[in-house]
């Protein structure tokens, strides 16, 4: 009926008109006839979640080697240590062009470092490649989508001969956000370019024993939804294709607890990466140190159990600290002990 107040229970609280405001400005606001909802205020909504967790989790702790700072100023042998030291059961090596881990090294120096990590104690919990950028599977120049998959494939076999089964995989990229210049891909280009490549490296990946983690990012344009993610994986038929789950890369908009119950089993590594929605940006330096954000770590790490994950929980981060860098790594395992239920 014209006229008739709203029922209580419809009501903007202030707090909501304030969030609105800030958004869109007052004026746009009031000219949708909101500024003047908010006769009724809602009680507080009690925290979601519990603020420890509730029991013992039994996943492994690991950490990528971007917290730390190799190669500049440690060695492999040198961050293995520390990780060990710091109580970490593994860590996520990185594959480069060149250096300890790259395609100029042989294959024995490639076997040694795994041999060198387990024999102080650490595992080997997966391989990543900040290669797959430049290198798209999915690039508009032919001749670096062919380079992408020689890469890739050298990639499997090094995940082989470290002994890890997890090779982390970026599918493709409709855009790449600090390439402004370079034309993005259509999205249903970038679909079949990446689904080709992946075609190609399953075989190799079977025989090795070594899983393609498709790994979630916004910032690559593609694959935004658990929904479109399933799809993916499952159009390969491969019990070798699964997702390697990033719960940052998807924070700007979504939430990682919604994620996880959706891709189940096909979670078969995951990066933990804290974000901040307080920063309103998305880049490298929006990450922040573990439980220095707004994810609801309790939620996603009693979603991970609820679908019967065991595997790995690798904090990745692309600032180790410049001064005591150990630092960094001795809060993240200490952080991952409170987030497991090892620590009250």
């Amino acid at each position: 009926m014209a006229g008739q107040s709203p029922d209580d229970s419809t009501r903007l609280s202030r707090r909501e008109l304030m969030a609105y405001t800030a958004a869109f400005g007052s004026a746009f606001v009031a000219a949708q006839g909101l500024a003047a909802d908010t006769s009724a205020e809602t009680p507080a909504e009690a925290p979601a979640s519990q603020t420890a967790p509730s029991k013992r989790y039994d996943m492994k702790k690991s950490i990528n080697l971007w917290a730390l700072p190799h190669p500049d100023k440690m060695s492999l042998k040198e961050c293995f240590q520390l990780c060990k030291d710091a109580g970490f059961d593994g860590v996520e090596v990185n594959y480069a062009l060149e250096g300890e881990l790259s395609p100029e090294v042989s294959e024995a120096d490639i076997r040694t470092i795994g041999q060198t990590a387990r024999k102080m104690g650490i595992e080997i919990s997966g391989l990543c490649s900040f290669l797959f950028w430049p290198y798209s599977l999915t690039h508009h120049d032919p001749q670096r989508r062919k380079r992408g998959v020689e890469l890739a494939s050298k990639m499997i076999r090094a995940a082989w001969l470290l002994e890890t089964p997890n090779l982390l995989v970026v599918p493709g990229a409709v855009y790449v956000p600090w390439l402004a210049e370079d034309p993005p891909v259509p999205h249903d280009v970038c679909d079949r370019r990446a689904r080709d490549a992946v075609r190609q490296l399953i075989p190799e990946a079977e025989k090795a024993g070594v899983y393609l983690n498709i790994e979630n990012i916004f910032a690559n344009g593609f694959l935004h939804s658990p929904q479109e993610m399933n799809a993916f994986v499952d159009s390969f038929q491969s019990e070798h294709v699964r997702v390697h789950f990033d719960t940052g890369n998807i924070m700007q908009y979504h939430f990682p607890e919604h994620w996880i119950p959706m891709l189940g089993k096909r979670i078969r590594n995951t990066h933990l990466k804290e974000y901040s929605k307080r920063a309103h940006e998305f880049n490298l330096n929006a990450f922040r140190p573990l439980l220095d954000g707004t994810t609801d770590w309790p939620r996603v790490i009693a979603s991970l159990d609820q679908i019967g994950y065991r595997g790995y929980l690798t904090f990745e981060y692309f600032n180790p600290f410049p001064h005591w860098p150990e630092a960094l790594v001795y809060q993240t395992s200490d952080a991952l002990d409170r987030m497991l239920g090892r620590k009250g």
